[in-house]
């Protein structure tokens, strides 16, 4: 009996350790990008040179499910919405840096850009970590900014972990302004499938989606009424062939501004925003009320957590995660 109870937990421990091994990170750099999998499937991409700013395409449930829209890295999709082509899958920006917008992309006299200095990845303790630094450049070329970003991805029980950390720095000789705009920050745009019932644009035309997804944040406020709130995190699910696939964001106790307000659509933009307070709070006397000034030489850090889920966000245990998040887990 002794004899079997010791077969049974060692060829426990190895099933146990092949199940850890199977969900392994596994980070390989391909020319413009870098390639993150988790437990030997795709996971998302960090593009960091093919666009205007970096970001992450595709992003893939556990399942393969695509949690994300395509457009505009593919410009045909069947099924999908093409509005808002600055909406690039998974990104980190800001619509007003000492006045110049790096959020949209419409070539203006105000057009900023993101571009990428250096980049390095490497799998660290079970997680695929990719740091980069970029700089903030003008149409002029001047730098207004630089960041240094790491992203950490890794699998845990039934969903995925994507955590986005961002130091912003304003140059030794110059301060730097992040401005009052609902145009930002950290942001991922979502399937049509995703969203709840909802009109959107097609050929300049308005069409109404029949959605079936909901949005709600951590004070039980679902869908339109989710915008311009402030809260320690949201969560955006929705039901696909038999599933219910879920995204949730969570927003960093150590934010400046936490709980931060939430530019998210029900059309599927999901968007934490530190910095749009007279836009969210509708204080049009105080157009200035949610800029930050970074002083010349500072810098400022934010840290938010994508969290992939099945389930809604009872099933998906968000509140939970998202404690767990707060512990540092």
């Amino acid at each position: 009996m002794k004899h079997h109870l010791v077969s049974f937990v060692a060829t426990f421990t190895v099933l146990a350790s092949c199940a850890l091994a199977a969900e392994e990170a596994k980070v390989t750099p391909a020319g413009d990008r870098i390639r993150i999998e988790l437990g030997g499937k795709l996971f998302t991409e960090y593009v960091f040179k093919a666009g205007p700013r970096p970001y992450l395409y595709p992003v893939l449930a556990a399942d393969g499910t695509e949690m994300m829209r395509h457009y505009p890295m593919k410009k045909e999709v069947p099924g999908e919405a093409y509005d808002h082509p600055h909406h690039r899958s998974l990104w980190f920006t800001h619509g007003d840096v000492n006045g110049l917008d790096f959020w949209a992309e419409t070539g203006g006299a105000k057009q900023g850009r993101i571009l990428n200095e250096k980049v390095s990845s490497a799998v660290e303790k079970g997680a695929a970590v990719i740091r980069a630094s970029s700089k903030w450049v003008g149409p002029d070329d001047a730098v207004h900014m630089t960041d240094d970003t790491v992203i950490r991805a890794r699998a845990i029980a039934g969903g995925r972990l994507l955590d986005y950390e961002v130091t912003l720095k304003a140059p030794a000789d110059k301060a730097v302004t992040l401005g009052d705009t609902k145009e930002g920050s950290m942001a991922i745009r979502l399937p049509l499938w995703m969203t709840p019932t909802h009109s959107y644009s097609v050929n300049k035309q308005r069409v109404k989606h029949e959605g079936k997804g909901t949005i709600i944040n951590a004070e039980g406020i679902k869908n339109d009424a989710t915008w311009g709130k402030r809260s320690t995190w949201v969560d955006y699910h929705a039901p696909k062939d038999g599933k219910v696939y879920g995204v949730a964001m969570f927003d960093h106790p150590s934010n400046p501004r936490h709980p931060t307000w939430w530019h998210v659509r029900s059309y599927a933009l999901f968007a934490a925003n530190p910095f749009g307070k007279h836009d969210f709070e509708n204080l049009k006397d105080q157009p200035k009320a949610g800029a930050l000034t970074i002083p010349a030489g500072g810098s400022v850090t934010f840290r938010w957590r994508f969290y992939f889920h099945m389930g809604d966000e009872k099933a998906g245990q968000v509140a939970e995660q998202y404690q767990a998040y707060v512990a540092g887990k």
